[in-house]
C-alpha cells in the first residue's frame, strides 16, 4: 500500500510539473539541468512571474519618496530564544530555517501584525580575486554579498496558503549581508551547513533570538518600503517589502561556506551559488523611504533657531 501511494505521488508531481511547464531553477543550474526553467522563463511555471509588481528591484535613491509617517518597526519576540529547536534544510534552492511564528512585527507603516515563519538566504559565488555579490535587491545598482529574508504571514492566518488569499498576505524583512568582520552569532547556523550539503537534507540546531542575527534594533529605523512579490515561483504579488539600509556583517570565510552546499542530492551535483533572481521592473510602483527618528534633525534645527535669535538677544543687552 505504501509503495502504491509513493507511485501515485510521483505521478502527481510529474503531472503537475508538466502542467506548469517544468520545474524552476536559477541560471546557475542550467548547465546541469538544461530543461529546467531559469528566471527568464519562470512565467512558464507560473504566469504571475510576469506580473507588474515583481521583486526584487533596484532601489534608485533619487526616486524614492521620503515618508515621514514611516516609523520604526516594533519587534515582538525577536529578542527571545525559541523553546523548540530550529529546523534547517537544503530545499534545493536555498538554505531555509523554519520558525514557530512566535516572533512578530508591527508598526512601521504596516496595517496589521505579521508573524515570522521562516528565514532563508540568497548569495553569489566565489570569484577571483573577491566574492561575487549575490543579494537580490540593490541600491543604486550596488549589490552586496548576500541577502537575508525573514518571511512573515498575517497574524490572522494559519499558513502561507491562506495568507496568499489576501492582497497583503506576506511581509518580508530584507537585510543585505556585507563582507566585513566575523559574526559569532552566525557560527551555529554556519556550522550546521555541513549536515545539509545536499538537496532534501534536514537538521536541527539550537535556536537563537532572531535579533541576534540582525543589526542592533536602534539602527533599523532607516529602510525602504514597497509592494512586491515573492522572488521565487509562484511569484505571489502580495508581499510588503521592508529593505533595511543597515547590513548584517559576516566574514568572507563565513559567506563562502554557503557556496559549499549543493543544488542536487550528491557531491557531483552543481554547487549552490548565484541563487538570486535578477532585478525586476518597478513599473508604476513607488518606493518609500523611512529616515529613522526625526530627532536626528533636531540639533541642526536648534542651531538654526539659535542663530536667528542671537542678533535680537545681543541688541537687547
Amino acid at each position: 500500500m505504501g509503495l502504491l501511494c509513493l507511485l501515485l505521488l510521483s505521478l502527481h508531481i510529474l503531472h503537475t510539473e508538466a502542467a506548469v511547464g517544468g520545474h524552476w531553477c536559477y541560471q546557475s543550474q542550467k548547465q546541469e539541468e538544461p530543461e529546467c526553467k531559469d528566471p527568464q522563463q519562470w512565467y512558464q511555471v507560473d504566469a504571475t512571474c510576469k506580473g507588474s509588481k515583481q521583486s526584487p528591484i533596484n532601489i534608485v535613491t533619487k526616486n524614492v519618496v521620503h515618508d515621514r509617517s514611516l516609523k520604526p518597526l516594533s519587534f515582538e519576540g525577536y529578542h527571545v530564544k525559541q523553546s523548540s529547536k530550529w529546523h534547517i534544510e537544503n530545499n534545493g534552492h536555498t538554505v531555509k530555517v523554519a520558525l514557530n511564528a512566535s516572533a512578530k512585527i508591527g508598526g512601521g507603516g504596516l496595517r496589521r501584525k505579521y508573524k515570522a515563519i521562516e528565514f532563508h538566504l540568497h548569495w553569489g559565488s566565489q570569484g577571483v580575486p573577491q566574492y561575487l555579490p549575490g543579494s537580490e535587491h540593490s541600491i543604486d545598482g550596488e549589490k552586496q554579498a548576500m541577502e537575508l529574508h525573514i518571511v512573515h504571514i498575517r497574524e490572522d492566518v494559519s499558513d502561507v496558503t491562506e495568507a496568499k488569499k489576501h492582497a497583503d498576505g506576506l511581509a518580508v524583512l530584507a537585510f543585505f549581508v556585507k563582507a566585513e568582520e566575523e559574526n559569532k552569532n552566525y557560527a551555529t547556523l554556519i556550522d550546521e551547513l555541513e549536515n545539509i550539503r545536499y538537496k532534501g537534507q534536514r537538521a536541527e540546531l539550537e535556536s537563537l533570538p532572531l535579533s541576534s542575527l540582525l543589526p542592533p534594533e536602534e539602527e533599523l529605523g532607516r529602510f525602504y518600503r514597497y509592494e512586491g512579490s515573492l522572488t521565487t515561483p509562484d511569484c505571489y504579488e502580495g508581499v510588503i517589502w521592508t529593505v533595511f539600509e543597515k547590513p548584517v556583517e559576516l566574514s568572507i570565510n563565513q559567506i563562502t561556506q554557503f557556496s559549499k552546499v549543493h543544488y542536487g542530492v550528491n557531491s557531483s551535483s552543481t554547487l549552490m551559488a548565484e541563487n538570486f533572481r535578477p532585478a525586476q521592473l518597478l513599473n508604476q510602483r513607488q518606493v518609500s523611504w523611512a529616515s529613522g527618528s526625526s530627532s536626528k534633525l533636531l540639533p541642526a534645527a536648534q542651531l538654526l533657531l539659535l542663530l536667528l535669535l542671537l542678533p535680537s538677544s545681543l541688541s537687547s543687552l
